[in-house]
């Protein structure tokens, strides 16, 4: 039964993104095409930030990464506190539904939709001249990892959060940051030493070193030691959430 109530919340959430897609998924497509638009004619003619890698190539990883993390967040944080706020979350909570299925259907649906939304994106600007990836298993690594972290971060914030107000300001004030400051439009080689330095305390930024790594082979830090650092963090923040879950903290108020 558990598994059964799980596929079919899954079903729902990934219903419920799948018929505003225009918003969901073609969205942030066009804003990562956009962002590749205005920085390939910016940097244009400067220095390669990798070896053999131009900027307009380097950038397209950390864009489609980027683009996954913002709405692995926003798929299950608005799901629930919209589901909070209009009152409809009691017929999610009185199915005996257990908190492992309740949590893997929500973060699932996270990931599917921030993977749909990375394979779009990569799609899009992979014209600017981007070559087949050299190992495709860390890009699918720490693809399913950073979606997974952001989809069990967007429960944790739809759990904390009163209103919407509350939900924006973990978009603006948390997650956008990270994702801004942790290497998708530069190398933190080129930051001097006290910042390059705070950026080895960010997480966003090994998901997005990681995953670069897989296209290019090349990386601002050792791909084992990323993998170290975000799968600690998914397994931390895993039970935490499901901690969490279980208590039914603010969930029945």
């Amino acid at each position: 039964m558990s598994t059964i109530g799980c596929y079919t919340l899954f079903k729902k959430e990934v219903l419920r993104f799948w018929k505003v897609g225009f918003q969901t998924l073609s969205a942030p497509i066009l804003t990562a095409l956009l962002y590749q638009l205005i920085f390939a004619h910016v940097m244009q003619g400067r220095p390669d930030i990798l070896p053999g890698v131009s900027y307009n190539v380097f950038l397209i990883p950390g864009l489609a990464m980027m683009s996954m993390l913002q709405n692995a967040f926003a798929n299950s944080s608005s799901s629930l506190i919209q589901s909070r706020i209009t009152g409809n979350l009691i017929f999610i909570l009185l199915p005996p539904l257990g908190t492992i299925a309740f949590f893997c259907a929500y973060v699932g649906a996270s990931i599917l939709r921030g993977l749909m939304v990375g394979i779009g994106v990569i799609a899009v600007t992979a014209f600017f001249g981007l070559t087949m990836p050299h190992h495709i298993g860390w890009i699918i690594t720490f693809a399913l990892l950073g979606c997974a972290i952001m989809g069990m971060f967007g429960l944790l914030a739809g759990i904390v959060a009163e209103k919407f107000d509350q939900l924006a300001a973990f978009q603006n004030f948390l997650i956008m940051p990270l994702t801004f400051l942790s290497g998708v439009f530069y190398s933190i080689n080129s930051l001097p030493e006290f910042w390059r330095s705070l950026s080895h305390f960010n997480p966003v930024f090994y998901m997005i070193d990681g995953f670069r790594f897989g296209f290019f082979g090349q990386s601002d830090s050792s791909p084992w030691l990323a993998l170290t650092v975000v799968g600690s963090f998914a397994i931390v923040l895993c039970f935490l959430v499901c901690g969490i879950l279980k208590s039914g903290w603010k969930l029945r108020n």
